[in-house]
C-alpha cells in the first residue's frame, strides 16, 4: 500500500511531463498539469498514517516512507495543487500562449523533484535531488525572459550551486567517518549514518555537519545565505514563486534536520545545534530589517520566507517535542499561507502592472473578495492569531523557553514583533486610496486565481483554531524518531 502511494505521487507529473511533450498544446498541459496535481495531492494524503510504522523502504533501500518524509512531501503536494490551480490564471495574463506547454512541463519537473526529495534514503542521492531542484526551477525563474528575470536565473545558480557544493563536500566527509568504522564501502543510508554515529570521529561529524548546514542552508534560504532568494522569487512567475517558497525550502531543511539526527546520536556537544540557532536569529533580524524597507511586493514575500525559514530552524535547533512539532506544524501552516500570499501578490502585480507597493493603492475597494483574503493571509504570515503559524510559532516559543535556548526564544519574541509592524504597514499603504488620487482601473482577477486564495486560507484558519490530535500525535512521534535516547535538551 505505501509503495503504490509513493509511485502514483512520483508516477503522477512523471506522465504529465511526458503528455505536456507529446502534445505540447497549451490546453493540453493546463489539463494534465492540474490533474497531476490532484493525484499526487490525493495519493500524498493518506502517506503519514501510512508511514506511522515506517521507515518503509523500497527499490532496493533507494526509497523510504517514514514520517518526516511523509510530512515533507504532503506540504510539497499541497503546494503543487494550490499553485496548478492558480497558474492556469495567472499564465493566461502573460499572453504566453506558444510557451506555455514548455512552463507546464517544467513545472511538473519542479514538483517531481520536491516531491521526492525527502524521501530519498541515501544522503548521496538526496543530494542529487536536491541538485535536480535547482537546475529546473532555474529555467522556471527565468521564463518571462526579462533582463531582470535572467539576472535572477544566473544569481540563483550562481549562489545555490556555491552552496549545494559545500553540502557535496560535507556529505563526503560523513561518508569518510563511516569508512573507520563500516568499511571502506557501505550503503550510505540515513538510519546506517545514524547507527555508526556514535564510532565515528567527532571532528570529522562536526565538520561534515556545518557544511552541510551552510550547503543546504543556502537552499532554505538561511540568513546570510539567502541572497538569490528575493531576486528568484521576484522575477519568476507567482505560481513558481509559491512552489519555491512552500516547497522546495521544505524539501531542502529536511536534509538539515536528518544529518542533526546524526550528529545528535554522535554527541558531538552542543555545537550543532547552537549554529542552527545562530542562522534562525540572523534569518528572523536579517528578514525584519528588509520586510520594513522592502519597496517590492513579490520580494517582500520573499523576505518573509527568510524570516519563517529562520522560525523553523529555531524550531528544530532548539529541539524535543515542542520544538520539533511546532517547527513541522509551522512546515505546514507555512505551505499554505506562503502560498496564498503569493496568489495575492501576482494577481495585484498583474492588475496593478507594477511590482512596486506604492503604486498599488485601494486594493479593498477594487477587489474585495480577493483584498479580503489577501489581508487575512497578510495577519496570518506574521504569525497572529487565529490563524496556523500562531500556533505553531508559539508552540516553538514555548520550545525555546522551556529548554536552554532562552536567549534564541527573547531574540525570536522580539524580531516577530517587529516583523508584524513592518509587514503589516505595507499592506496599510496598499489597501489605502488618497483622497483625490487617480490610478487606473486594474484589471479583473481570474476565478483560477481567487479558488487557490480560498482553498490555502481557510484550512489556514482550522489548523489555527484547532490543532488535530492525531496531528499532534504524528508530529510528536516524528519528534521522538529524531530524539536520542537519554539525551538531555
Amino acid at each position: 500500500m505505501a509503495g503504490t502511494l509513493l509511485l502514483i505521487v512520483a508516477l503522477a507529473p512523471a506522465v504529465a511531463i511526458v503528455l505536456i511533450l507529446a502534445l505540447r498544446r497549451p490546453r493540453a498541459a493546463e489539463f494534465f498539469n492540474l490533474a497531476a496535481s490532484i493525484v499526487s495531492l490525493l495519493a500524498a494524503l493518506p502517506l503519514p498514517l501510512a508511514s506511522y510504522d515506517g521507515p518503509y523502504v523500497f527499490w532496493r533501500g533507494y526509497v523510504a516512507l517514514d514520517p518526516l518524509g511523509a510530512w515533507a512531501t504532503l506540504c510539497s503536494a499541497i503546494v503543487y495543487c494550490l499553485a496548478s490551480i492558480y497558474a492556469i490564471g495567472y499564465m493566461r495574463m502573460l499572453d504566453e500562449e506558444e510557451r506555455l506547454a514548455r512552463f507546464y512541463m517544467l513545472f511538473a519537473a519542479f514538483a517531481l523533484t520536491t516531491l521526492i526529495g525527502p524521501m530519498m534514503n541515501n544522503a548521496g542521492l538526496y543530494w542529487i535531488a536536491i541538485e535536480l531542484t535547482t537546475l529546473v526551477s532555474t529555467f522556471l525563474v527565468a521564463f518571462e525572459h526579462s533582463a531582470e528575470s535572467i539576472e535572477a536565473a544566473w544569481k540563483y545558480i550562481i549562489v545555490v550551486s556555491g552552496g549545494i557544493s559545500l553540502a557535496l563536500l560535507g556529505t563526503v566527509l560523513f561518508y569518510w567517518a563511516g569508512t573507520f568504522v563500516i568499511g571502506a564501502t557501505y550503503d550510505m543510508t540515513w538510519s546506517t549514518l545514524r547507527a555508526a554515529a556514535p564510532h565515528m570521529s567527532p571532528v570529522l561529524l562536526l565538520l561534515g555537519f556545518l557544511l552541510v548546514l551552510v550547503g543546504y542552508g543556502t537552499k532554505v534560504g538561511l540568513a546570510p545565505m539567502h541572497t538569490w532568494l528575493p531576486d528568484a522569487h521576484s522575477e519568476g512567475p507567482a505560481p513558481v514563486s509559491a512552489l519555491l517558497s512552500g516547497a522546495l525550502l521544505n524539501t531542502a531543511i529536511v536534509g538539515i534536520v536528518r544529518y542533526l539526527a546524526v550528529v545528535d546520536a554522535a554527541r558531538v556537544g552542543p555545537i550543532p545545534r547552537d549554529t542552527l540557532l545562530a542562522f534562525g536569529v540572523f534569518s528572523l533580524f536579517v528578514a525584519a530589517l528588509f520586510i520594513a524597507r522592502q519597496r517590492g511586493i513579490k520580494r517582500l514575500m520573499a523576505y518573509s520566507s527568510v524570516e519563517h525559514m529562520g522560525v523553523m530552524a529555531l524550531g528544530f535547533g532548539f529541539g524535543g517535542v515542542l520544538g520539533v512539532a511546532g517547527a513541522l506544524y509551522h512546515m505546514l501552516n507555512h505551505s499554505l499561507n506562503k502560498s496564498l500570499m503569493f496568489f495575492g501578490a501576482g494577481s495585484m502585480m498583474r492588475s496593478y502592472g507594477t511590482k512596486r507597493i506604492g503604486a498599488i493603492r485601494g486594493v479593498g475597494s477594487h477587489f474585495p473578495v480577493v483584498g479580503a483574503l489577501w489581508l487575512a493571509g497578510a495577519v496570518a504570515i506574521t504569525g497572529a492569531p487565529p490563524f496556523g503559524l500562531f500556533a505553531s510559532e508559539l508552540t516553538i516559543l514555548r520550545a525555546g523557553f522551556a529548554g536552554s535556548g532562552i536567549w534564541a526564544a527573547i531574540a525570536m519574541s522580539i524580531l516577530l514583533i517587529v516583523i508584524f509592524i513592518g509587514f503589516l504597514n505595507h499592506f496599510r499603504l496598499m489597501y489605502v486610496e488618497p483622497a483625490g488620487a487617480s490610478h487606473p482601473v486594474p484589471r479583473p482577477v481570474s476565478a483560477w486565481c481567487v479558488l487557490p486564495m480560498w482553498l490555502a486560507l481557510l484550512p489556514l484558519l482550522v489548523l489555527g483554531l484547532w490543532w488535530p490530535e492525531p496531528v499532534w500525535h504524528f508530529l510528536s512521534a516524528i519528534a521522538g524518531e529524531l530524539a536520542v535516547p537519554g539525551a538531555v535538551r
